[in-house]
């Protein structure tokens, strides 16, 4: 028997699908996880047999196969566990399979069982929503994936609360959208005094949607300029607001799903590396420039 379960993999902001194919084929007893995983993808299986020895399970003495489909797209990240898990678990005959056609599932597995946070779910709730389909997500990310569509939501603690929940003998909370945080500007140009010109500028700036560029000697005044541009900008759309939560999500910088309608800004040191200002290494993430969608980036220029 073949179980199937519908996980995502990030590229970029882009979500893609992956199926999480589970085989339990007689033979020497094994655990294999094949379809290009990365370390923490591969180090899933021990995630995965200590959380189920935590629920009373053992795995069965067979052959058991992962296969991450498509084969071909590199996986990377621990968001894969909870599939991972429960696609053995339906090909155990612990859970129903055709339950969880109709989800996608993400979250990373500790030890005891206990599902936790894991980079990108407000990434794969919208993929979900586009999909028609439901999301299942750690407890602690409920208020990030209630913004895609609360109602297709399924937020765990744990494996057990999950299994009882899909089987109809627990029932889990629908989750609520995390807070709205209106934008409060930290800097204010009456801050500023005389630098006229440079006041003027920010101001074309901000009304033109330009890009402005500072140079001039420490003390200047150029970061607190700087600082007061999102000030005279106007708040995030709602649809801006959640793109930019986005890249916050992938960051994994979306602290209980609090959405804010202020414009970004970031101050990255002069001495910042190419890679922590574009974004990059081994597991991509968002540099500076990214964070700073949307908003005001700055990084601090010297001339003598």
């Amino acid at each position: 028997m073949v179980a199937l379960v519908r996980t995502v993999a990030y590229l970029g902001l882009e979500a893609r699908s992956v199926e999480v194919q589970c085989q339990l084929a007689p033979g020497l007893p094994a655990f294999n996880i094949v379809g290009l995983p990365d370390k923490a993808v591969g180090e899933s299986r021990e995630r995965v047999r200590a959380a189920l020895a935590a629920m009373g399970l053992a795995l069965p003495p067979k052959r058991i196969t992962i296969n991450l489909s498509p084969a071909d797209l590199p996986k990377e990240g621990s968001h894969y566990d909870l599939a991972v898990a429960l696609a053995l678990l339906a090909a155990m005959g612990v859970t129903d399979a055709e339950q969880l056609v109709d989800h996608v599932v993400v979250g990373e597995l500790a030890l005891d069982g206990r599902i936790v946070a894991s980079p990108g779910v407000l990434l794969a709730a919208m993929h979900a929503a586009a999909d028609d389909k439901r999301l299942i997500c750690p407890a602690s990310q409920r208020a990030e994936a209630a913004w895609a569509d609360g109602e297709a939501v399924i937020a765990a603690p744990d494996l057990i609360s999950l299994l009882n929940h899909l089987k109809g003998t627990q029932q889990l909370p629908a989750p609520d959208a995390g807070a709205i945080e209106m934008a409060v500007p930290k800097a204010d140009l009456k801050q500023v005094k005389g630098q006229e010109t440079a006041k003027r500028a920010l101001e074309i700036a901000a009304a033109g949607g330009h890009n402005l560029l500072m140079i001039g000697p420490p003390g200047a005044g150029k970061s607190l300029l700087a600082s007061c541009l999102p000030g005279i900008l106007p708040p995030l759309t709602s649809g801006e607001a959640l793109e930019t939560s986005m890249v916050q999500s992938v960051a994994g910088l979306l602290e209980d799903g609090r959405i804010s309608r202020a414009r970004p800004f970031r101050a990255p040191h002069h001495s910042a590396s190419m890679a922590a200002l574009t974004g990059g290494g081994l597991k991509v993430k968002p540099g500076e420039v990214s964070l700073a969608h949307l908003g005001s980036p700055r990084r601090s220029s010297k001339v003598s």
